[in-house]
């Protein structure tokens, strides 16, 4: 009993620590709402990601999603998260969702976030020579489905307690190896990562989960097969919400141009299939949420700021191509969560330098593949290394202009 006892009075200091307690001077609350629509393809479309695929989508072996967050400071301010299986945010897609989600919801740009996960597995919605009708009708299915589920996360809001924590998952390893001849895609265990995985969480005012937004830093590429699915992030989702009724949980893709999923594709692990390593992938993402939702939390309130910009983004002179606009965008809630959001495929020294800059008086959440996609955005480093990620030819000065814009926009959203 001399044992016992000190054990129990451990166990209940420890569970009081994981507990989300609320100060008396805590932010006001915000109200929260959340949704989810279905965008798989009704047809076999051909497929994204890989350029060496030969023949359209043989199929599903899991539904890709559209789903969004809404929340809503005591002032009436929204911010919408909207969160996509697909390859990316094509620029028309981004630019007519502005027009639609402001005519009918009265959302400015600045206040809805558009993010894919990347995934190699769902469809080429771009439109190419012999299969434009393909794409315009399914881009058609696709703006309808994220209006509904933008619209149904508005009609959800409700009070909510909010939070922000962290874990960690390491299954994402930085892929540029460096050669004798130069930088090959291969797993380098010494290159740069970001192994963090941020959380945001929404709980009822009675205690009850209603839903998770979550982060990582790496390429859904465990698969390259020919059927439609949502990668390891698809399942890390599946897995969060499997066993919790009415849960929603949403996925958000960082700086992850460099970094792969480890293993990956069929072959490398004796008797496991490439599926086998997109679920075993996801269960490990999810298993870093569950313990996210778990350690002790920061209170997200308070009012909501978010400032929107597209810069011009040049290429090298000898590339002879028109400048490219980039959009930058910057939501804070309250003094607690400052989220980055950055367009295309940016590698993870954004990520790392962002954070690095940024952390100081509130968390720092950087994500990519948001809002636009035109390819690799590499950090300077990257670039002068060159190698995959760097072909495109943007000028030196990439990094310093994306940098310098987030740095003016975060300062917008703390007046």
């Amino acid at each position: 009993m001399r044992i016992l006892f000190p054990l129990i009075a451990a166990l209940g200091l420890v569970a009081g620590a994981l507990s989300v307690a609320q100060p008396e001077d805590s932010p006001a609350p915000l109200k929260a709402g959340v949704a989810q629509q279905i965008i798989t393809p009704a047809m076999n479309m051909w497929m994204a990601g890989y350029a060496s695929r030969e023949k359209p989508a043989e199929g599903k072996v899991q539904e890709l999603y559209a789903k969004a967050l809404a929340l809503e400071d005591v002032a009436g301010k929204r911010f919408v998260f909207v969160t996509l299986d697909l390859i990316g945010i094509l620029p028309s897609l981004r630019m007519r969702m502005e027009e639609k989600v402001q005519k009918a919801y009265g959302l400015p740009p600045e206040s809805i976030l558009l993010n894919a996960s990347h995934t190699h597995s769902g469809p080429e919605y771009r439109v190419e020579k012999g299969r434009e009708k393909e794409a315009q009708e399914y881009t058609a299915f696709l703006e309808e489905r994220m209006m509904k589920v933008i619209g149904d996360a508005i009609t959800d809001l409700k009070p909510a307690a909010v939070s922000w924590s962290r874990s960690r998952c390491g299954f994402a390893m930085n892929r540029r190896l460096p050669s004798p001849t130069g930088y090959q895609n291969s797993p380098n265990p010494d290159g740069p990562v970001d192994h963090e995985v941020p959380v945001l969480q929404v709980v009822s005012p009675e205690g009850q989960a209603r839903a998770v937004l979550f982060g990582y830093a790496c390429h859904n590429t465990c698969l390259g097969e020919f059927q439609y699915c949502g990668d390891y992030a698809g399942y890390a989702q599946e897995y969060l919400q499997e066993n919790r009724p009415g849960f929603v949980a949403l996925f958000m893709n960082g700086c992850s141009g460099d970094q792969n999923p480890y293993p990956r594709r069929g072959g490398v692990v004796p008797g496991l299939t490439a599926l086998d390593l997109a679920k075993m992938h996801g269960r490990s993402l999810s298993n870093a949420v569950e313990v996210a939702m778990q350690v002790p939390k920061r209170v997200v309130g308070g009012r909501i700021r978010a400032a929107y910009e597209k810069i011009s983004l040049d290429y090298a002179p000898e590339k002879k191509r028109a400048p490219h606009l980039y959009p930058v965008q910057v939501a804070r809630f309250g003094e607690a969560l400052t989220v980055v959001a950055l367009g295309s495929e940016t590698t993870i020294d954004y990520s790392i330098r962002l954070k690095r800059e940024l952390s100081k008086d509130s968390a720092t959440w950087v994500v990519g593949y948001s809002n636009d996609y035109t390819g690799y955005v590499p950090s300077l480093r990257v670039l002068k290394e060159g190698g995959y990620e760097a072909q495109a030819g943007w000028a030196e000065d990439v990094e310093e202009r994306i940098v310098k814009k987030v740095h003016e926009l975060v300062e917008e959203t703390q007046r």
